[in-house]
Parts: structure tokens; C-alpha cells; sequence
């Protein structure tokens, strides 16, 4: 799995921490890795962005971003009202390419969901994943509404046949009501794909330090972590 693609169900679901997470924990697994943000939106030139956030929390990664657009819109339509070029699928995918052929993994985190814009022609974070041949995780949000938008990009993934890695819960929390501990069972069967990790709510505002050390325990094996899902949900359904 040299390239990963991170996308999410919407905006707001916790995708940077989760990257950071599996940045984490595969460079304490001893892999070499890069991480690479499609498009920043929302950030002026000297203002530090997503994959500065990955690095800050995750450690020594590479981080590269492809554009960076100053409202905090879709990237299609921020790059349309600054009067600025779009980024394009291909675009992604040839900068992801040359990060692995000098890391073990590299991480591409999309902006908000599976089929945001990125320019006029339609090209989304799908196309990129096609062009690379490369499988996603999906982050969604732990409470009432997430499968719905789950099974909806786990559906488009399957109808694109792109290799849906697993789900991440991208901001679990620490008083889970009965649609939150019922959606840990539920929503690895919406996405016909399995749940990969928990991420505590807060993460994001833990020391690097501390961050580092909790990482392999909110993901799966596959993800180079320690995270058991079936312990998971017999611990929060109790």
C-alpha cells in the first residue's frame, strides 16, 4: 500500500487527525512517509495548513500540497472566485507518484468528501485514486446520520470499482449515546468494508508527544495499529 487516499463523508469529520494518526503510526512501524494535501482551501500563503497539522501532531513526514486557495470553499469554486488555476486529477496523482518512489507510504488527504470539485471539468478526489490505482479510507463521523453518508460514498467507490480500504471514526466521543455505540456495528455493514479505528474526540489537541505514543491504539493492524474493533464494540456497547 505505497499510496493511501483519505477522504471523508462531508467536512468536519476529523480526516487531518485521522492522517495524522496513520502517519504516526507507520513511521513507529518504521516506514518512511509523505503526506500530500490535493488542495488546501481556507488558509492565506503564510498560514500553516493541513499537512503542517499532520507533521506538527505525526512527526517527521514529508508534506507537499498540490494548490492552496485562500476561502474556505470547494476547491474548484475557491480557485474560481481568487482567479486562480484549478488543481486537476492528474495532477494529484503525478505529485503523489514521485512521493512514492521515495517513501514506503505516502497519504493523500482530500478536501471535505469522495466527490468535491476540484475544477470546472468535475475532476474530484475519485478520478485521482482511479488514475493511481490506489485504495481509500474513508473518515466518518461517529453519530446519527453517518451511515447514511457512508453507504452513499461506499456505494460510489463500488460503482467506480475503487478498492474501499476501510472506515475510520474520525472523532469518537467520550460519552457515546445510543446511535453513536449502535453505528460501530452498523458501520462497517453500510460500507461493506471494516471499521479500521476509533479516533478519540480531541486528539488533534493532545501534545505531539502524547499523540505519538496513543496513535497504533486507535487503528487497526492494517494500519500499522494495535486497535481490536471487535473489543472496541463489546467495550462501548456495555
Amino acid at each position: 500500500m505505497p499510496v493511501l487516499v483519505i477522504t471523508g463523508t462531508g467536512t468536519e469529520v476529523g480526516k487531518t487527525v485521522t492522517t495524522a494518526a496513520v502517519a504516526a503510526a507507520a513511521l513507529a512501524a518504521g516506514r518512511s512517509v509523505a503526506v500530500l494535501k490535493a488542495a488546501q482551501t481556507g488558509v492565506r500563503p503564510d498560514e500553516r495548513g493541513d499537512a503542517d497539522e499532520v507533521a506538527r501532531l505525526a512527526g517527521a513526514v514529508t508534506t507537499a500540497e498540490v494548490a492552496r486557495y485562500p476561502e474556505p470553499l470547494a476547491p474548484g469554486t475557491a480557485a474560481r472566485r481568487a482567479g486562480m488555476a484549478p488543481v486537476h486529477p492528474h495532477e494529484v496523482a503525478e505529485r503523489a507518484a514521485k512521493l512514492a518512489a521515495e517513501h514506503d507510504l505516502v497519504l493523500v488527504e482530500g478536501a471535505g468528501g469522495l466527490l468535491v470539485r476540484f475544477d470546472a471539468a468535475g475532476g474530484t478526489l475519485a478520478d485521482t485514486a482511479e488514475l493511481l490505482g490506489a485504495p481509500l479510507l474513508v473518515v466518518a463521523s461517529a453519530g446519527l446520520g453517518t451511515l447514511n453518508t457512508t453507504e452513499l460514498t461506499a456505494r460510489e467507490l463500488r460503482r467506480r470499482e475503487l478498492e474501499l480500504a476501510g472506515v475510520v471514526i474520525g472523532s469518537w466521543p467520550g460519552s457515546p449515546d445510543l446511535a453513536t455505540r449502535c453505528n460501530v456495528a452498523d458501520l462497517p455493514e453500510v460500507a461493506q468494508a471494516p471499521l479500521l479505528g476509533a479516533i478519540p474526540s480531541g486528539a488533534g489537541g493532545l501534545s505531539p508527544a502524547g499523540f505519538r505514543t496513543a496513535a497504533r491504539g486507535w487503528l487497526a493492524p492494517r494500519l500499522d495499529g494495535t486497535w481490536d474493533a471487535a473489543a472496541f464494540r463489546t467495550r462501548e456497547a456495555s
